[in-house]
């Protein structure tokens, strides 16, 4: 028979048992950092010219990021928030329905065909096709082998500091 002994065994277990809040800890904190900067990407850059014009700059201004963390993981997410109803259909493209467009503001809509002024008290507009303007996907394939590595790095100095 024979008698093996391990040194550093209490040690080891301990800094194993450690390392998920350590490494959920650090994927946090960096997945929030990554987040806003690619938020920041599709304001500053996708739609600002790069794929969209800002026109009024709602769309522009309802781009979020959030990080969450639990026991199964850590979540980030970047995309539109609140009551901007065409962000979906420039992200994917898609056809609008025939629709009746009213002044809203005024009693008449007022618009320009052929150079010449035009006044209707409504318009039957016949639906459009909307070609697809990815500003979220397309600045998230612009920068996913950063983001993969920056988690990577991330997860490493975790473990090294667990």
């Amino acid at each position: 028979m024979f008698a093996l002994e391990l040194d550093g065994l209490e040690d080891a277990s301990a800094r194993l048992e450690a390392y998920p809040a350590a490494l959920t800890a650090a994927l946090s904190a960096k997945a929030a950092e990554l987040a806003d900067a690619l938020a920041d990407m599709v304001k500053n850059d996708k739609l600002s010219g790069g794929v969209l014009n800002a026109q009024s700059g709602a769309l522009r201004d309802s781009i979020v990021s959030s990080v969450s963390a639990d026991a199964d993981g850590v979540v980030a997410s970047v995309g539109s928030e609140g009551d901007v109803k065409y962000a979906a259909i420039q992200e994917y493209g898609g056809k609008t329905s025939a629709h009746e467009i009213l002044p809203v503001k005024a009693q008449a809509l007022a618009f320009v065909v052929g150079g010449v002024q035009r006044f209707a008290r409504r318009v039957e507009h016949p639906g459009s096709v909307i070609p697809e303007r990815s500003y979220l996907r397309s600045s998230l394939d612009d920068v996913q082998g950063e983001i993969l590595a920056a988690l990577a790095e991330a997860a490493a100095e975790a473990w090294e500091r667990a």
